[in-house]
């Protein structure tokens, strides 16, 4: 089904969890990935980055070596854009190298962002007619009453009103 796979890494668990999917997804169809890394302009930076070229390059180097220790094809690339550009410049990297589709993990940003499109996920979806495969971002646990007693330690999500059982 997916022969080449992109998958968008950056330096977070978001990035984690894309590698991980993208690994999982890519030895079940047998896929070699090409992964791609923006190290973003700063705004107002004139011209710095938030990554030196040699963090770019080992975020990278080390998605491809964990993707061939699990037996999968891999290459990569990282290129400089405004964060504005990030979107287009995956779009075109994976029509450079002939992709099936662009996997991301999730950030989970909050709803004003998410309604106004401003994330790089929603740009990424604009520039190209490929699916977009965005890995589910971990699940939260609920916060945990320390006050209780160690004998119910369960999140307070999962107790009815005042620690009742629900």
């Amino acid at each position: 089904m997916f022969e080449c796979l992109v998958l968008a890494i950056d330096e977070s668990p978001a990035g984690e969890v894309g590698l991980s999917f993208a690994t999982a997804l890519a030895r079940a169809h047998r896929s070699t990935v090409h992964v791609v890394h923006a190290n973003v302009l700063l705004i107002g930076g004139r011209g710095t980055t938030a990554e030196t070229r040699e963090q770019s390059t080992r975020i990278v180097g080390a998605a491809v070596g964990q993707l061939n220790e699990a037996g999968v094809d891999a290459s990569g690339e990282q290129f400089v854009a405004t964060y504005f550009h990030v979107g287009s410049r995956v779009a075109r990297v994976a029509e450079h190298v002939g992709a099936d589709a662009i996997v991301l993990g999730s950030h989970r940003r909050r709803l004003f962002n998410r309604l106004l499109g401003r994330g790089v996920r929603e740009r990424i979806t604009r520039a190209t007619s490929l699916p977009v495969l965005v890995a589910p971002s971990p699940l939260r646990v609920g916060r945990v009453d320390r006050r209780r007693s160690g004998d119910d330690l369960r999140p307070l999500s999962a107790r009815g009103p005042a620690g009742f059982e629900s």
